[in-house]
């Protein structure tokens, strides 16, 4: 631990240090998890089973040397670098928020309809409706259904294609597989120009690719390869199989046999392939089973250059992934691929079971998980969830920096760096009143805001927080007319809402200073009107100064 890591550890102590000298350990992993990192992350379960061990064998005794020596080399760089907010997306909670709308706005879209052609997945409830984030430092939220079980059909194909040129290299791989849209549907029987499969994304090239992974290994060990290969993409999360969904998707296999005898009458396939292993052994991997929050850390690892987020383990070459990701762009989304580059402008993959999966390369992945399809095979809800939320945030891979109807999520507000700033934005959020206040005594500088460009005013009434509003307005004089990005106040805000009591509040303290400014007289008895402002006021033993009235 160098000495500058040192220090910023001791700030973070201070901040969340009792009276007694002792960790609030509660209050620690709460503001850890708001900005991202969950307790079940690999790198904070053994740090959180240490100091809940140190606290039942010395209660009352973790103390600031006590924390420092439960650290390790894995725990230490990513609480210095998320207090310090330089993870990717530094006003995570206010990202998720952002999100979390769009994903209400769109949960009553109910067009199309699930996949029908095996019974599994005609009998799933169509209106599930989940979603998972996870971004290259391994910050993660999770809404709706994100529990629940499925296949990952299609989307395995990326993974298999990135292993494929791992094993072998892009000079190799693209003997046999090419690298172009195809203009044709995902399961049409043709190949190009140089009797290859267009590319690995549609039935035909996947099946080739298949064909390449380990086919010097028997079914049963190149199956064990590849779902050791997904369970590492996924951090350790689940990764399971489910049997009947492929024993059906072998009973209804006709187009898929008729690919792969089209296939191999034009020599596709590597010598001595076994066509029957090759389509058995690519059936198995479109019924591995995962959840929607295991399924966001696989592509996470391709959004993190093949280096999973949550375990740091290198699981594909980045050249690999660079070449896969491409692919995706051009020819992820089935027979709306070009549509969805020129909307979304991002790699991303989807199945038939209702999943798709987006990558923002260098930044963050999400997986959205929807049953109903739409006409082409893709999640309906899915598609609507990225075109409302693209229009909202600058993640498109052409977006210009300059438009300012769009929030960058990955920037830093105002730059901030500094373990004090951020503190600040941090302690409004969590409702830390005292934190706050201690801030603002010291001197520091309050008017910082987050990345929807709000004030901590505004975040204060978004979290309902009266006693802290009440000092942001009263004490620290803060600009109650403030706007943000949507160029709303905390009054706004606050009626959006719905709680009277901290819009009744706002109000008056606009008109009082509005009247002291001279703005506006006191006609018609208007200052009678508030004469409850005095029951709203911060009060002398938070701001030591008189009620207005």
């Amino acid at each position: 631990m160098d000495n500058s890591s040192k220090q910023t550890l001791e700030k973070i102590f201070g901040i969340f240090k009792t009276e007694k000298g002792q960790l609030n350990v509660a209050k620690f992993f709460k503001t850890l998890n708001d900005f991202g990192i969950l307790n079940d992350d690999p790198r904070v379960s053994p740090f959180l089973k240490r100091v809940k061990e140190f606290q039942e064998k010395h209660p009352a005794q973790l103390n600031l040397a006590a924390f420092l020596s439960l650290l390790d080399s894995t725990i230490e760089p990513l609480i210095v670098k998320a207090f310090s907010g330089k993870l990717i997306i530094p006003s995570f909670k206010e990202f998720k928020q952002l999100v979390e709308q769009v994903f209400e706005d769109v949960r009553d879209c109910k067009d199309g309809k699930a996949a029908d052609y095996i019974p599994q997945l005609a009998r799933v409830d169509p209106d599930l409706w989940g979603l998972s984030v996870c971004t290259v430092d391994g910050q993660r939220f999770n809404l709706g259904d994100y529990e629940k079980t499925y296949t990952i059909q299609s989307t395995s194909k990326p993974f298999t294609y990135a292993m494929a040129l791992d094993l072998y290299g892009s000079d190799y791989v693209q003997e046999y597989v090419s690298a172009e849209p195809s203009g044709e549907g995902f399961n049409e029987i043709c190949l190009d120009q140089a009797n290859k499969p267009h590319n690995p994304m549609i039935n035909a090239g996947a099946i080739v690719t298949s064909a390449l992974v380990r086919p010097d290994l028997n079914l049963a060990d190149r199956f064990e390869y590849m779902m050791t290969k997904f369970r590492k993409l996924s951090g350790g999360t689940y990764v399971g199989f489910n049997n009947s969904v492929y024993l059906s998707e072998k009973s209804v296999a006709d187009r898929n046999f008729a690919l792969g005898y089209y296939m191999k009458e034009n020599e596709c396939f590597p010598k001595n392939s076994s066509l029957k292993t090759i389509l058995e052994f690519y059936f198995q991997l479109c019924s591995i089973e995962t959840k929607c929050s295991a399924h966001c850390i696989m592509a996470g690892t391709l959004a993190n250059g093949g280096v999973c987020p949550i375990t740091g383990e290198e699981v594909l070459d980045d050249i690999s992934v660079q070449h896969t990701l491409s692919l995706m762009l051009s020819c992820g989304m089935y027979d709306y691929s070009g549509q969805f580059a020129y909307k979304i402008g991002l790699p991303a993959k989807s199945g038939v079971s209702g999943s798709i999966l987006v990558v923002i390369p260098n930044v963050m992945a999400i997986c959205l998980y929807s049953p109903r399809l739409d006409k082409l095979g893709n999640s309906s809800r899915g598609l609507l969830f990225m075109e409302k939320l693209l229009k909202k945030v600058n993640l498109h891979q052409f977006d210009s920096d300059n438009n300012a109807a769009k929030i960058d999520p990955r920037g830093h507000i105002n730059d901030i760096n500094d373990l004090e700033k951020n503190t600040i934005l941090q302690a409004a959020m969590t409702g830390d009143f005292e934190m706050l206040r201690r801030q603002f005594s010291n001197g520091a500088d309050i008017d910082v805001r987050n990345v929807l460009g709000q004030t901590i005013l505004h975040i204060a009434v978004a979290e309902e927080n009266l006693r802290i509003v009440k000092y942001l307005v009263d004490v620290c004089e803060m600009d109650i007319r403030a706007k943000d990005t949507w160029d709303e106040t905390p009054l706004d805000i606050a009626e959006k809402r719905g709680n009277s009591e901290i819009s009744s509040f706002l109000r008056c303290r606009m008109i009082i200073k509005d009247l002291n400014n001279g703005e506006i007289e006191n006609q018609g008895g208007q200052l009678a009107d508030l004469k409850d402002v005095n029951r709203v006021s911060v009060g002398s033993e938070d701001s030591g100064i008189v009620s207005a009235f």
